[in-house]
């Protein structure tokens, strides 16, 4: 009663002067003296009181934390850094040391810890001294010391006016911001059970066991010896519970909450502590957008790098054995540590790469199989009738494929790329575009049961995300209109239908625009190959005169490379205008809408020429005497005379390795480039022994923070390059080989980035991989589309097929052998009078050094009738009937594709039977467990009753 009444006596914060600060702190003193003799009197238990004056106590001493820094010094004075001292400025809990213990000097010098060795530093925030936003930060700190962290101040070893504050979450805030976020924790290791199994399929198993005796030991898999004892993955997890603490498996309290969600914790409290009076003025997301704080990081768990061999003398963190199990170039055949990426990084990269090592096993069997259609074709290479028949025409000259300036030639010039056409356009090309289509289904439905699989060993099946905070530039612009969330019940910002229909209306406009420019840039690359064709053909190197249609591809390719990379900075520009444009309510619909244009713009700019190359090239160019003109100007190009698919794979794998090698150039090249500058300076200004001897925080600030939009770049990359793999697979059979060898590279090239040159990024939670998933089931169902035009117009399939069963030598015999193909070429080519050329169209030579006097026909590839036929130049009765068959065969290939698709989807369940019976036993199990852990507490607790003598009440149990 006396404590109760001291403290009604004392005064509010408001009232209190600094001349009165002395009294009320003996006031306090005198408090503490009397309050154990009244109960040292007494025959009472007075455990409970204790326990409630010891809660009223924390909130006494919060009290005049506040009340001091109310009245102290500004913290970013100068007399409170020590340069090179690790100087605390947090309050009296963080300066308290047992009397007696040593202090742990390694931890002391690894700069992970506080200066008194047992603190760990849980997040680092760096600012500039000479920064003017003083005040916002001074109530910032004041407010984080107010919810219980501690905290340390810095300054840099190589720069005086950078400051850093180092942040500890000791157990009491972490177990009561743990409980509120609904952090899962282990309380009981699982029980694992075999199911009944029959004789007969014990004695097959024990036979496929000795065969296995007698293979190598799984290489693949990682050495278990040099992987922790991952404990919670071994056991049932639950919802932390303060109440119920008994409950979970608690041997060190310090490290009962790992690092990264240790980091989670505190990042989670920085996002809710405000720093200036007001609404909105909350948050470290917004210091950092307004320049307070220069850069907000957890640290990485000391060096990757170790003098000692992991094999002999462990790891001695987990950032090195991720280096030396993951990240090291010399296990790029071993599986990926997943378990360990998800407790370093968090579920949200670890699911990233879960699905890149998903993305690139898948990619095994698609290879495979796109690596024995080539084959194949160069087995059959010697019997491909039509290349035969190609080679052999030394008779049939060919019309110029330019004007004026291009010579009349030999078919059997094109001998070389008839051969290259049959290696990709070959009987197998049709099974393999069917084979991809079908697998890019099972792909995206087994990833759904891989990703079921790993939310449940990662605890991410009932992880529901929290209601986001509203982005300030939303709040700021609609901050007069405000109604009523109907989750949370509080007043919030308000956009009205009309405003956000213009909006996006506008951001649409946009959109068409930029893609109009795309077009503009392809029209642009047209027109080159339409000029250079002609130039190529006059030129004075008989190498590049003879090979101009190939030199003029091979150029517009490149040049259209140089043209995509410039294009992405802009577009990455448009696309962030246009988005904030829209004013997006939240972050993740901000992310979602930025990813949706980006990847629009991105794919729109790869492929808009990969479009026009295979449907468009040479489709609509007329016949000579009558070409079709761009501007009444420039005559459309025509395909090479053993077709166009030649065009079309040469521009698949320029862009595909020219693409891909730059990627992976500016993802580790820059950053290495990057800090080995950073690294040199320091060098050069404090010696390389100064160098080693920097503590941590300051060796991560000087890495590289993660990208501005995390993960994107690294999705938008494998995203596109699936799209390459699945939608014109049909004419690059081996572009899945080619993805499979730049995975493998892409992901100890992304291990390497995220453990040695970037900053270690916050461990967020995620149960999957977002608005990519749409992308995906999107570029698989045009995937079918563009392979079946792929085969039905760009290759030559459909006109053998017509032929051999319509015109050949068996036609009405149901037969379509090679047999069956003689004379193909020869009825594939319509005959031109060499008179009727217009006069802008007439080569220079008139092609008498074929036969010794002046041509008088030449060939070109169409179905057209002769010129002396009562329609000159009509289309015949077979281009007709390859057209109608072309119709046919996109719409039975389609409606196939997509039965055989939804097909798979339907009778592959999302949840794998094994894993639904694992929920529901886990869910019964750990139902019994709880029951059983507070029945257990209770007899305990009566038995204790029981044993002191004291009475209670008659209560079950």
């Amino acid at each position: 009663t006396g404590f109760a009444t001291a403290l009604s006596q004392t005064p509010s914060i408001s009232s209190i002067s600094s001349e009165g600060r002395e009294d009320l702190q003996v006031n306090r003193l005198e408090t503490q003296i009397w309050i154990k003799p009244d109960i040292e009197k007494t025959d009472v238990d007075f455990s409970e009181i204790l326990n409630a004056i010891q809660e009223i106590a924390k909130d006494v001493n919060i009290f005049f934390d506040e009340l001091e820094g109310v009245n102290s010094p500004s913290k970013d004075d100068d007399s409170l850094l020590h340069h090179g001292n690790m100087t605390s400025t947090s309050d009296d809990a963080s300066r308290l040391e047992v009397v007696g213990e040593e202090v742990p000097d390694k931890n002391k010098v690894n700069g992970l810890y506080f200066r008194d060795g047992k603190c760990r530093i849980d997040y680092i925030l760096v600012y500039r001294k000479s920064n003017p936003q003083t005040e916002k930060r001074e109530v910032f700190e004041r407010n984080i010391r107010a919810e219980g962290l501690q905290m340390e101040k810095e300054s840099s070893l190589t720069n005086s006016d950078i400051i850093f504050v180092k942040l500890h979450a000791p157990w009491e805030v972490l177990g009561k911001y743990a409980e509120l976020m609904n952090v899962r924790m282990p309380f009981r290791r699982k029980i694992y059970y075999l199911h009944r199994r029959y004789k007969f399929m014990n004695r097959i198993e024990k036979q496929i066991s000795r065969f296995r005796g007698w293979l190598p030991r799984k290489p693949m898999k990682l050495d278990k010896e040099t992987l922790p004892d991952l404990e919670e993955n071994d056991c049932y997890t639950a919802p932390f519970s303060q109440q119920r603490i008994h409950h979970f498996i608690i041997h060190n309290k310090d490290t009962f909450f790992n690092n990264a969600t240790r980091s989670r914790i505190v990042h989670h409290i920085l996002q809710r502590v405000k720093y200036e009076e007001g609404k909105n003025k909350i948050g470290l997301n917004r210091l950092l957008s307004n320049g307070s704080y220069e850069a907000a990081f957890p640290l990485h768990e000391g060096s990757y790098r170790s003098k000692n061999s992991i094999r002999t003398h462990g790891a001695e963190n987990h950032r090195h054995l991720l280096y030396e199990c993951w990240a090291s170039w010399g296990v790029w055949y071993k599986y990926q540590p997943l378990d360990l990426v998800r407790r370093y990084f968090g579920e949200k990269i670890g699911l990233y790469f879960a699905w890149l090592g998903w993305y690139t096993g898948m990619l095994f069997p698609a290879a495979f199989i796109g690596l024995f259609v080539f084959l194949y074709g160069v087995t059959t290479l010697s019997h491909c009738q039509v290349s035969k028949e190609v080679c052999q025409a030394t008779d049939i000259i060919m019309c110029p494929i330019c004007d004026k300036y291009c010579p009349f030639m030999r078919l059997s010039d094109s001998c070389v790329y008839a051969k290259v056409t049959h290696l990709f356009d070959n009987g197998a090309t049709v099974f393999f575009a069917v084979f991809m289509a079908v697998w890019a289904t099972v792909f995206l439905e087994f990833w759904k049961r891989r990703r079921a699989v790993i939310a449940y060993d990662w605890d991410l099946i009932d992880w529901e995300e929290e209601e986001e905070e509203i982005r300030p530039q939303f709040e700021a612009k609609y901050s007069k209109k405000e109604r009523m969330n109907p989750i949370s019940g509080k007043p919030e910002p308000y956009q009205a239908f009309a405003d956000k229909c213009s909006r996006l209306i506008v951001s649409a406009s946009g959109i068409f625009f930029m893609i109009c420019v795309v077009i503009a840039a392809v029209f642009g690359i047209v027109i080159y190959r339409v000029v250079t064709v002609s130039t190529f053909a006059a030129f004075k190197w008989a190498l590049i005169r003879n090979n101009s249609q190939v030199a003029t591809t091979g150029t517009a390719v490149c040049i259209n490379f140089c043209i995509i990379m410039l294009l992405n900075v802009l577009y990455e520009k448009v696309a962030l205008f246009l988005t904030n444009l829209e004013q997006p309510r939240t972050e993740s619909e901000w992310e979602n809408s930025f990813t949706l244009k980006m990847f629009l713009f991105q794919f729109v700019n790869l492929n808009s020429s990969t479009f026009y190359i295979a449907f468009f090239l040479g489709r609509f160019t007329g016949h000579p005497g009558a070409y079709l003109r761009l501007i009444n100007r420039w005559r459309l190009e025509e395909c090479h005379p053993s077709g166009c698919l030649i065009d079309l794979c040469m521009q698949m794998g320029i862009i595909m390795v020219l693409k891909q090698t730059w990627n992976n150039f500016m993802e580790l090249g820059y950053p290495l480039i990057q800090n080995w500058w950073t690294r040199r300076k320091l060098r050069q200004e404090y010696g390389t022994q100064r160098k080693t001897s920097f503590p941590q925080w300051e060796k991560d600030y000087n890495l590289q923070p993660m990208n501005a939009y995390g993960l994107f770049d690294e999705y938008l990359e494998m995203i596109l390059q699936f799209g390459f793999t699945t939608i014109f697979v049909a004419a690059f059979p081996l572009a899945p080989l080619l993805a499979l060898l730049n995975n493998i590279i892409e992901i100890r090239l992304d291990a390497y980035k995220f453990v040695t040159q970037w900053r270690r990024p916050l461990a967020s939670r995620a149960k999957d991989i977002g608005i990519w998933y749409g992308i995906l089931e999107g570029i698989g169902i045009l995937s079918v589309i563009t392979n079946a035009f792929v085969i039905a117009v760009t290759s030559d399939f459909i006109p053998r097929l017509v032929y051999a069963y319509k015109y050949g030598p068996c036609a009405g015999q149901g037969e379509a052998g090679q047999k069956c193909m003689v004379g193909y070429v020869n009825a594939s080519l319509s005959v031109f009078l060499v008179s009727d050329f217009e006069n802008r169209s007439e080569p220079t030579s008139n092609g008498s050094e074929f036969s010794g006097s002046p041509l008088k026909y030449c060939r070109y590839r169409d179905y057209r009738d002769p010129p002396h036929s009562p329609v000159p130049y009509g289309y015949t009765l077979q281009f007709w009937h390859v057209l109608a068959a072309r119709l046919a065969f996109i719409i039975v290939f389609e409606h196939l594709v997509f039965c055989i698709k939804h097909l798979i989807s339907y009778l592959i369940p999302d949840l794998p039977k094994d894993l639904r019976d694992r929920m529901r036993r886990e869910k019964y199990l750990i139902q019994e467990m709880m029951y059983e852990a507070e029945l257990e507490r209770l007899q305990k607790e009566r038995k204790e009753r029981k044993k002191n003598g004291k009475s209670y009440h008659n209560e079950w149990p």
